[in-house]
């Protein structure tokens, strides 16, 4: 679970940064990336965005397989069942939209635009 944690505030941290950058206009201020943005916006989304929240999507998933039985009536230790199959479904919901967002970015580099505005 450590490591859903871990990919879900870096891809989360580095979408405010790119974010804060796009919508300033300040692109061109990230040395090599700048001329690239839109395709460093792709390789966000599609790799970083996608990959590290399907992956902890699966993580959350699993473990919300192995609690499964605490979600019987009577018993009586605490249970994470819930916790874990919402924060994977919030994960897969996350990593869909991750996916529009690089299919979006794929559509406008295929157009031979630059930049994202």
């Amino acid at each position: 679970a450590h490591f859903a944690l871990f990919a879900a505030v870096l891809v989360w941290l580095l979408t405010l940064a790119l974010f804060g950058l796009s919508l300033l206009g300040r692109w061109e201020l990230v040395p090599w990336l700048g001329s690239r943005w839109l395709l460093t916006n792709l390789v966000h989304d599609l790799a970083l965005g996608v990959g590290l929240y399907a992956a902890a999507t699966g993580i959350m998933g699993h473990k919300a397989k192995q609690r499964s039985f605490c979600n019987l009536p009577g018993y009586s230790q605490h249970c994470l069942y819930s916790a874990y199959l919402s924060a994977s479904i919030c994960g897969g919901i996350t990593a869909c939209l991750y996916l529009f967002s690089g299919l979006y970015c794929l559509l406008r580099r295929c157009q031979d635009q630059r930049d994202i505005i």
